[in-house]
């Protein structure tokens, strides 16, 4: 049996584990769950309906959470043209072409939480699927991260633009905030979030879409929320 320390027992106190929060209340008390000394990341945990195995039952997309998520996030572009100097003015880390391509494979480098490409350099890009997949780091045209406007991709990324999509288990696990946002900012990314994971249900999915949903602190408890309140 899994041993937690003393704070997270306590935590886990304040925590019914059988009742399903409205999401005001939990989101207020995975407020009050945050006792790590370190400004704990709150997490969205979403169970759907739907089968991740099949094409027509995939649930993917992105949206930018009106409070950001409290990390400051590291974009790498890759373009040519006026478009690497067009990345840089809106605020791109990194941007520019097949050097940064030699400089991930060669030095295993991967100082960056975003990527972004023009379309016309995925060709580039492709290159990279086997050590940018795995890391969940691969430009997709359903994430916004392949565009020919690479200037507002790395705006809305610096803004607080999350990808969400489904793991093998048919859960959907994304960061809205930290403790720190306190639980009204925390609510507005929530319900930002959920509404577009709403929106993307794809018509091949029958029954109840939303399955469970929990919100928990880096280091604190699961808090189940009322997925009736959520649909």
């Amino acid at each position: 049996m899994a041993k937690f320390g003393k704070k997270y027992a306590d935590s886990a106190k304040l925590v019914e584990k059988n009742k399903l929060y409205d999401p005001s209340e939990a989101l207020g008390l995975v407020c009050q769950t945050s006792k790590a000394k370190f400004d704990e990341t709150i997490e969205v945990h979403v169970r759907l309906g739907v089968d991740s195995r099949h094409a027509d039952q995939q649930v993917r997309g992105a949206v930018v959470l009106p409070n950001g998520t409290g990390k400051t996030i590291r974009t790498l572009v890759f373009a040519k043209g006026d478009k690497v100097q067009e990345a840089l003015d809106a605020g791109a880390d990194f941007a520019g072409g097949p050097e940064y391509v030699e400089k991930i494979t060669q030095e295993n480098w991967f100082e960056f939480d975003v990527v972004i490409a023009s379309p016309d350099m995925m060709g580039v890009v492709g290159r990279l699927g086997k050590v940018l997949g795995p890391k969940g780091l691969m430009p997709s045209p359903k994430a916004g991260t392949v565009t020919p406007d690479v200037a507002k991709a790395v705006k809305e990324a610096k803004a607080g633009k999350i990808e969400y999509r489904l793991d093998k288990t048919n859960i959907i696990h994304c960061p809205i905030g930290k403790a720190s946002f306190g639980p009204e900012k925390l609510q507005t990314n929530f319900e930002t979030l959920l509404t577009a994971i709403i929106k993307a249900k794809p018509a091949a999915a029958k029954g109840q879409y939303i399955k469970s949903c929990v919100v928990a602190s880096t280091m604190g408890p699961g808090i189940k929320v009322n997925a009736a309140k959520l649909s």
